[in-house]
């Protein structure tokens, strides 16, 4: 009998227990109360200096998750601990002083940035706010995070309209790092950029990772972007988590369908990848966050869904140790449908 997915270990510095974002709507609109639900017990932990990817198709809940964890929403259910600290219930002058802790590199750096602010004034804002170090040793941090970033110190004297699409989510990697944050969310920091950018910004990433020692959430829909930058991944679907694995695990030998065809839909220059019977389409759009199935949330959509799909919602169980799936069909030696397909 496959086993419940580990919740976390000592080592883990971000914890989220059963997380849950349930939007009400207007009820003007509707005769009764009704909820979106956005995430619906979302779990998993990052490992100190690591980088968590989630991944997943537009409305899966994988921004929401993120805004969660960095209090921009408000929890309906669940817990967030960052190092120990139960990030959830904290409130007024307690979490304004636990967020220079973690910061967030949002996916627009075209208006993410104030467009009357100096790039420099941008950076040291946060500063300001937290009252983070002497008001006049401030200057010369922005100057060295500048040059941290791949920008000129006198940059700092330019407005953001007179950078680039990179140099602008320089701008904005720089500002997260300004409070010193142990944990960065990056909320599609590249989906904006052309494809040269891209790289730019990932290995800049990864560079600061490696010196500072950081901790990222990484959230994308590029599953190219998640393979290169992530250590582990889970993929999201309508407010769920329906596989999380190491990368390695994940995308060698993905167990669930919706993995499987999000995967066969990367481009490749590989034909085999390609063949008939090694793809997955998926027709029709995800159900709605509103009136979710009663049992997989992907039934509607997999080709291979069977009577008790329809009825009971599958649990998320470890299949081997660090990969684990939410689907009745993956036997307990990890065989999943479509590896039938073969």
């Amino acid at each position: 009998m496959s086993a419940a997915p580990e919740t976390g270990s000592k080592q883990d510095f971000l914890r989220v227990e059963d997380l849950k974002v349930h939007f009400r709507l207007n009820r003007r609109l509707f005769a009764e109360q009704r909820l979106v639900h956005a995430v619906d017990g979302v779990s998993f932990s990052i490992r100190r200096g690591t980088t968590f990817g989630l991944v997943g198709e537009s409305g899966s809940g994988k921004s929401t998750t993120a805004f969660a964890i960095m209090r921009l929403v408000k929890l309906t259910g669940g817990r967030i601990d960052l190092d120990g600290i139960d990030l959830g219930g904290l409130e007024g002058k307690a979490l304004r002083e636990m967020r220079r802790r973690f910061q967030i590199i949002f996916q627009d750096p075209y208006s993410s940035l104030n467009p009357r602010m100096r790039a420099g004034a941008i950076v040291r804002e946060p500063m300001d706010l937290m009252a983070i170090g002497n008001p006049e040793e401030r200057d010369g941090k922005v100057a060295e995070i500048f040059r941290r970033v791949g920008l000129r110190p006198e940059q700092q004297a330019l407005f953001p309209h007179q950078f680039s699409g990179g140099q602008r989510q320089r701008i904005g990697v720089a500002r997260a790092l300004s409070t010193e944050p142990d944990l960065i969310v990056c909320d599609e920091p590249v989906s904006a950029l052309d494809v040269a950018i891209q790289a730019q910004i990932l290995n800049l990433l990864r560079n600061l990772q490696r010196e500072l020692g950081l901790t990222y959430l990484f959230i994308s829909h590029d599953l190219g972007v998640v393979q290169y930058v992530c250590d582990e991944v889970a993929v999201m679907y309508l407010g769920r988590i329906v596989e999380q694995g190491d990368r390695i695990s994940l995308f060698g030998k993905p167990l669930h369908p919706y993995t499987w065809a999000l995967l066969s839909a990367v481009p490749s220059t590989d034909p085999a990848l390609h063949s008939k019977g090694r793809r997955i389409r998926l027709v029709g759009d995800p159900p709605s966050p509103i009136d979710p199935p009663a049992g997989c949330r992907f039934v509607a959509r997999c080709p291979f869904a069977v009577e008790r799909c329809h009825a009971e919602s599958p649990r998320l169980r470890t299949i081997h140790p660090g990969h684990s799936v939410a689907c009745h069909l993956v036997d307990d030696d990890g065989n999943a449908p479509h590896h039938r397909l073969d």
